[in-house]
C-alpha cells in the first residue's frame, strides 16, 4: 500500500523555511494587508469588469500596475515563465482560463531557497530588484494547515518540457503522496510549492527575514520587527 499524506511536523522538518518573491517596494503594503493573491488584491483595489478579466483570467506577459484613489498603486507580477502555447499542451482537465483563475486565487511559497535563486537568476528577472521573504514553516502551517495545498511542480512555468498539470496537481497535506514523491525524486524535489488560498493577512507574524535581492546579491536587509 502506498503511503499517502504528510504531517505538518514532518513537512516542517523537511522544509523548515518557506520563501516568497514580491515587488521590491511592497514591504509596507504586505505589513498592512498581508500577502494577497492576485484575486484578493483585485478585490482590495475594487477592480471589476473587463480590466479584472484581463488580469485574472488571461496570461500576463508583463507586470500590471493597478490603482486605487485611497490605496495608491500596486503591481501584479507578470507570468513570463508560463507560455500559453506550451500550457495548452500540458493542461489536463481544465482550460487555460480556469488554470489562470486558480493560480490567481492563491498565494505561493517556494519550499527551498534554491528555487528562489533559480528564479532570481532567470533572464527575465536577474536585472531587477526583488523583495524576498523567508518564513517559518511550522508557524505558518500551525495557522493554515487545513487550507494549504502542495504541488510537486513549478505550476507557474512551462519552460523546458512542461509536465502535465491540472487542478488535481495540488493536494492538501493529508492527501499529498509525499512518500512516493520522495522515493522517486528525493526530499529536495518531492514538493515544489506550498500555496494558501486567497491571502495570508497575518503573514507578518511568520516572516523571519526580508531582503532586497538582485540576482545572487543581497542588496539590503529589512528589519522585520521595526
Amino acid at each position: 500500500m502506498v503511503e499517502i499524506g504528510i504531517s505538518t511536523d514532518e513537512f516542517a522538518n523537511h522544509y523548515p523555511r518557506l520563501y516568497h518573491m514580491a515587488e521590491k517596494d511592497s514591504w509596507e503594503s504586505i505589513k498592512t494587508h498581508g500577502l494577497l493573491s492576485t484575486s484578493a488584491l483585485l478585490d482590495l483595489f475594487e477592480i471589476h469588469g473587463a480590466t479584472r478579466v484581463a488580469i485574472e483570467s488571461n496570461h500576463r506577459p508583463e507586470s500590471v500596475i493597478i490603482r486605487h484613489p485611497e490605496l495608491g498603486s500596486a503591481t501584479i507580477r507578470d507570468q513570463k515563465p508560463m507560455r500559453e502555447s506550451a500550457l495548452l499542451s500540458c493542461l489536463n482537465g481544465c482550460t487555460p482560463r480556469e488554470w489562470y483563475r486558480f493560480l490567481n486565487r492563491h498565494v505561493f511559497f517556494w519550499v527551498s531557497e534554491e528555487r528562489v535563486r533559480v528564479l532570481l537568476r532567470a533572464r527575465a528577472y536577474r536585472k531587477n530588484e526583488h523583495l524576498v521573504l523567508t518564513l517559518d514553516t511550522s508557524a505558518l502551517l500551525y495557522a493554515y494547515h487545513k487550507s494549504a495545498l502542495l504541488s510537486p511542480i513549478n505550476s507557474g512555468s512551462t519552460i523546458y518540457r512542461p509536465v502535465g498539470r491540472g487542478l488535481s496537481t495540488f493536494a492538501p497535506l493529508s492527501r499529498y503522496p509525499f512518500a512516493e514523491r520522495k522515493r522517486i525524486r528525493g526530499v529536495a524535489n518531492a514538493v515544489a510549492e506550498l500555496t494558501v488560498p486567497k491571502a495570508v493577512p497575518d503573514v507578518f507574524e511568520f516572516v523571519t527575514r526580508a531582503e532586497i535581492r538582485k540576482g545572487d546579491d543581497v542588496l539590503r536587509k529589512i528589519s522585520v520587527r521595526s
